[in-house]
Order: C-alpha cells, then sequence, then structure tokens
C-alpha cells in the first residue's frame, strides 16, 4: 500500500512539474539570457551597470576591453533584453534592464557565499 501511496504523490508531482512549464519559446528565450548572462566580460557589464547608468567610454573603464568589443557585448545584452540605452545628448547610456536584472545579479552573488 505504501508503494500506491508514494506512486500517485510521485504522479500528482509530475503533473504539477509538466503544467508549471512555460512554452517551447519561452524556454529558448529563457537558455539565451542564461546564455547571455554566463559570458564573462558581458557579466563584468553587468556588474557595472548594477552600480547605475554609464555610457561605453565609462563602461569599458570599469569592466575593461576595447570600446569594440565591449559594444559588441552591449549588443548581445540588449538583444536578450537584459539591458537598455537611452540617448542623452550625444551619448547613448546603458542601464540593467529592469529590477528582475538587479535582483538575479544580487542572488547569485548572495547564492556564491552561501553554504550548502
Amino acid at each position: 500500500m505504501e508503494n500506491c501511496n508514494h506512486k500517485a504523490e510521485h504522479e500528482r508531482a509530475v503533473g504539477r512539474a509538466k503544467q508549471s512549464l512555460p512554452s517551447e519559446e519561452d524556454i529558448a528565450k529563457l537558455c539565451g539570457a542564461f546564455k547571455a548572462l554566463s559570458e564573462p566580460s558581458r557579466m563584468k557589464i553587468l556588474l557595472a551597470l548594477a552600480q547605475g547608468e554609464l555610457c561605453v567610454y565609462h563602461i569599458v573603464e570599469a569592466a575593461g576591453g576595447t570600446q569594440s568589443a565591449v559594444s559588441h557585448q552591449l549588443r548581445i545584452l540588449r538583444d536578450n533584453r537584459i539591458i537598455r540605452a537611452r540617448r542623452d545628448g550625444q551619448n547613448i547610456v546603458y542601464s540593467l534592464a529592469d529590477e528582475h536584472v538587479a535582483r538575479l545579479i544580487r542572488t547569485s552573488l548572495e547564492h556564491l557565499n552561501c553554504e550548502v
């Protein structure tokens, strides 16, 4: 009898897991965002932008690299809706797209120091 109860519990858990899965399209977008986050130079850019808006010149100073390389990484981050850009006079300034991105970075940093 005990095995039957566990089997029923597991089947319900599997059903809940299946129902909670996003669409294949959303899973692909999520994986693309995590892939974009997983590159070290892009993470440096994000950590710099977590401190506030910056133009490309200042991102290069803060995160390192060349202006060309940073611009390339910024495009990838923008394409994945991780950062946003706005014009400020002759400059384009970049920032994290929203509080979700900032929270994801903070949570990831906290996780580094978490002992399992």
